[in-house]
């Protein structure tokens, strides 16, 4: 099912031009896409300013050329990881201060051309700024009509729970989803994978927690490894070069076999339909890309085949 997947746009207006952007956003809304997922930061790194909001900029003139569309989809963005000085990130990112969340949602919406996003995020933690002043921040922008539904991505989960508890307490709004990094292969075992951030991995407390709270959602960012399961010329990083990986592969490779799928279309099917359930995050850059992405998500594989693949850790 489509709607089990967010499109991650966060190379739209940078790495993919706006012609190829516009085509993969039309194909996925096309068919039956709902949830955009994007971030004010997207993608500073590659934008020679220094700086992000291309991403956003994007989708809002995508947007303003498809009238109708804004009511077919959920945006999903997020504050916190945006530099303040160009090329020095991220001792520099912008943090969760009251100021920022505010500023933040409206850079964000002037962008994207929109009163509203159905999602917001703080993108990564913040030792600097009081828990509770980002609490009372985001619960504004939800009260104010904003934001629909608030998440946090990146945090540890102490601060997860401290953040809901302090929302509660002040009867405000609090998090109700989790964004972190999680695939089907594993990290060797006192490493972590190159691209999270210190807490962005999916760890067994995680899982714990998430079981343990149903109302939390989880969102699964770079779930197919930037296409090294199927990609030749994408070897994976040295911190999967174990016997894990390998067992692991094999039984990827025997149920895509097995269900004519390939390694992503399975990998997509085991998030999806996993306990907890997750919704990945899939970055792609060509229509025929977003198909297999689609065709992942709807897969539905059998008791026997996820307890093989859960079996091969």
């Amino acid at each position: 099912m489509t709607h089990d997947i967010a499109l991650g746009a966060m190379n739209f207006g940078t790495v993919q031009d706006e012609r190829r952007s516009f085509e993969i956003l039309d194909h996925f809304v096309d068919a039956g896409g709902t949830w955009i997922d994007t971030a004010n930061c997207y993608a500073f790194w590659e934008h020679p300013s220094g700086f992000g909001g291309q991403s956003e900029a994007l989708l809002g003139r995508w947007l303003a050329r498809r009238p109708g569309v804004r009511d077919r989809i959920r945006i999903s963005t997020k504050v916190g990881c945006e530099p303040t000085v160009a090329g020095r990130f991220p001792e520099s990112a912008e943090g969760l201060s009251a100021a920022v969340i505010k500023s933040g949602i409206e850079g964000s919406l002037r962008r994207l051309g929109t009163d509203h996003v159905e999602l917001y995020w703080a993108h990564k933690e913040d030792r600097r700024t009081p828990l509770e002043e980002t609490v009372g921040a985001f619960d504004e922008l939800v009260s104010a009509g904003l934001v629909g539904a608030l998440g946090c991505s990146n945090f540890a989960v102490w601060q997860v729970e401290r953040a809901r508890q302090l929302a509660h307490a002040a009867g405000r709004t609090g998090f109700t989803a989790v964004q972190q990094h999680l695939t089907y292969l594993r990290p060797r075992p006192g490493t972590r994978p190159s691209v999270v951030h210190r807490f962005g991995a999916v760890s067994d407390e995680v899982v714990d927690y998430l079981e343990c709270h149903p109302e939390m959602r989880l969102w699964a960012y770079t779930p197919l490894l930037a296409g090294r399961y199927t990609r030749s010329d994408r070897p994976l990083p040295a911190e999967y070069d174990h016997p894990g990986t390998r067992r692991r592969l094999a039984v990827l490779d025997e149920i895509a076999a097995e269900t004519g799928t390939t390694r992503n279309h399975v990998v997509l099917a085991w998030l999806t339909g996993g306990h907890p359930a997750a919704t990945p995050i899939v970055g792609v850059s060509t229509v025929e890309q977003l198909g297999e992405a689609m065709a992942g998500a709807a897969l539905v594989l059998t008791a026997e085949q996820r307890e093989r693949l859960d079996a091969a850790a």
